[in-house]
């Protein structure tokens, strides 16, 4: 399953993940910090969906009420 999620507070602009049967095989942002969150999707890829929430959900970046992590969490909230 493909996730396209556009996340909201945040330098980057889109988010595609690839999920299938609840483990994460790619992340890819548009937009952003480009070698943190390529970093990011290599920590993500191979884990299992919740794992990666419980890690990522209610990290911030610096004022801002969100991250990139944080979004990702986000998204990856939406799989069902």
């Amino acid at each position: 399953m493909i996730i396209n999620y556009k996340p909201k507070g945040t330098c980057s602009q889109m988010i595609e993940i690839d999920v299938e049967d609840g483990i994460i095989n790619r992340v890819e942002y548009t937009g952003g910090c480009p070698g943190n969150l390529l970093a990011i999707g290599e920590l993500v890829k191979g884990m299992q969906v919740s794992e990666a929430i419980a890690k990522l959900d209610g990290i911030r970046c610096g004022n801002k009420k969100t991250s990139c992590a944080d979004q990702l969490a986000q998204a990856l909230k939406t799989v069902k």
